[in-house]
C-alpha cells in the first residue's frame, strides 16, 4: 500500500485536498481508490492462464492472457512449420481452470530412393516405418529395405532405399519338332519318295518363377516342363527300285544287274539241228515260241521266266527280253540271244553285255 499512497500523493497535494474536502470525506475517497485498484489486480490475476510448451524436448512454462494456442506461441516467438507436429490445433482455446500443455516435435529431412526416384521429405516420426506411412509410401510385404530397418530411429539426413520385389509365374510355349521316319518301298523307283503321313509339331509348355527387383529380372526358376501336345511323326516311303533311262527314253526298273557274255542263235537247222516241220521246231524249252526278245540262260543264274533288259556294251541294246530257253552250252555268265535272221547270228560272235533283272 506504500507505493499506492505515493501515487495518490502525486495527484493530490494536501493543500488542495484541504481546500475541497473535509477529513471525513478525504478518508472516503482514499478508501474508494484502494478498493478499485485491488479489484483490477484481482481480475488480471484471475484471467491469467498457465501454459507448458514442450518444443522438441525443451520446456517453457508461461502465464498468459492470450486465448488461443497460436497466440501464446506467437507471443513467445515460437513458429511451427506445416510439416512439424503440434499436439493442439493453433486455433484451440486455452483452458482457464487447468494447465495447458502444448507438445511440438520438429521434423527433420530424410532421403528415400524408391520407384526409380530420389525423394527427400520432412518427417517428425520416430522410426522408419512410421515415417514411410506418414509420407504415404507403401512398403509391400515382399519389398526389401536397404540401408535401414523399419524400427530404426529417424535421424536427420538419413538415407535408405526401398527395393520393389515382385514374383510372377511366366508361361511359354515351344514347338516340339516331329521326327521324319523312312520306310523302304520295293515298288518305288530309287531316288523317289512318297509321303505316307504328314508330320505335325507338338507343343511343350514351360513355366518359370521369375523374380524382379525394381522392374528388372534377377532370377528365373523352371517350375514346370510338360509336353501338352505330342508331335506326329512324318512317314516317308523311300523307293528302292533301281532304274535308268535307255537311249530311246524307256525307263528300265531293275532289282539286279549282271555283267555277262552273250552269243546269238536262231531257229535254223544250223543252230538247233531241226528243220521247219520237225517236232519242236521254233519252240523253246519253256514252250514259248522262239522270237526276238526270248533268250536262253543258265537257270541257276537267271531263273526261267525272268524279265530282263539286255544292254550290249558298245552297240545298240538288245532290249527287253524273257528268259525262256536253255542250252547245253549256256552255263554261268553266258546267255544266248535270239535273232530272226541267220546273218545277224553269224556276225554276232560273243559280246559283253549287262543283263538287268527287271522288277516284277
Amino acid at each position: 500500500m506504500i507505493p499506492l499512497a505515493k501515487n495518490i500523493k502525486r495527484y493530490f497535494s494536501l493543500k488542495n485536498i484541504k481546500a475541497y474536502f473535509s477529513v471525513k470525506e478525504l478518508v472516503m475517497v482514499v478508501l474508494a481508490i484502494v478498493i478499485s485498484v485491488s479489484a483490477g489486480v484481482g481480475v488480471f490475476v484471475s484471467l491469467k492462464k498457465e501454459v507448458v510448451i514442450d518444443d522438441n524436448g525443451h520446456q517453457l512454462v508461461v502465464k498468459t492472457m492470450k486465448t488461443t494456442v497460436g497466440e501464446v506461441l506467437a507471443q513467445n516467438g515460437i513458429k511451427v512449420e506445416p510439416y512439424d507436429y503440434i499436439s493442439l490445433n493453433p486455433d484451440a482455446k486455452l483452458q482457464k481452470i487447468r494447465k495447458n500443455e502444448i507438445h511440438i516435435k520438429r521434423a527433420v529431412p530424410i532421403n528415400v530412393y524408391v520407384d526409380g526416384q530420389q525423394k527427400r521429405f520432412m518427417t517428425y516420426r520416430d522410426n522408419v516405418r512410421d515415417a514411410l506411412n506418414g509420407a504415404s509410401i507403401v512398403l509391400n510385404s515382399s519389398d526389401r529395405l536397404e540401408g535401414a530397418t523399419l524400427d530404426e530411429k529417424i535421424v536427420k539426413d538419413m538415407s535408405f532405399k526401398i527395393v520393389r520385389v515382385k514374383e510372377e509365374v511366366q508361361t511359354e510355349q515351344i514347338a516340339v519338332p516331329f521326327k521324319v521316319l523312312t520306310k523302304e518301298n520295293n515298288h518305288l523307283d530309287k531316288g523317289t519318295e512318297k509321303i505316307v503321313k504328314e508330320g505335325k509339331e507338338g507343343v511343350r509348355e514351360r513355366s518359370f518363377k521369375v523374380l524382379f527387383e525394381d522392374g528388372k529380372e534377377v532370377a528365373r526358376e523352371l517350375i514346370n516342363d510338360t509336353v501338352v501336345l505330342k508331335p506326329i511323326d512324318r512317314l516317308i516311303e523311300i523307293g528302292t527300285v533301281m532304274n535308268f533311262k535307255t537311249s530311246r527314253g524307256e525307263t528300265v526298273r531293275y532289282r539286279k544287274v549282271l555283267n555277262m557274255r552273250a552269243t546269238a542263235y536262231t531257229s535254223s537247222y544250223k543252230d538247233t539241228g531241226k528243220n521247219p516241220g520237225d517236232y519242236g521246231f521254233g519252240i523253246t524249252y519253256t514252250g514259248m515260241k522262239a522270237k526276238k526278245g526270248v533268250i536262253a540262260v543258265d537257270p541257276k543264274v537267271i531263273p526261267l521266266g525272268s524279265r530282263v533288259f539286255v544292254e550290249v556294251v558298245g552297240r545298240d541294246d538288245y532290249g527287253f527280253a524273257v528268259a525262256g530257253d536253255i542250252g547245253g552250252a549256256i552255263k554261268g555268265d553266258l546267255i544266248d540271244l535270239y535273232f530272226d535272221d541267220q546273218k545277224t547270228v553269224d556276225n554276232w560272235g560273243c559280246k559283253r553285255v549287262k543283263v538287268y533283272l527287271l522288277v516284277d
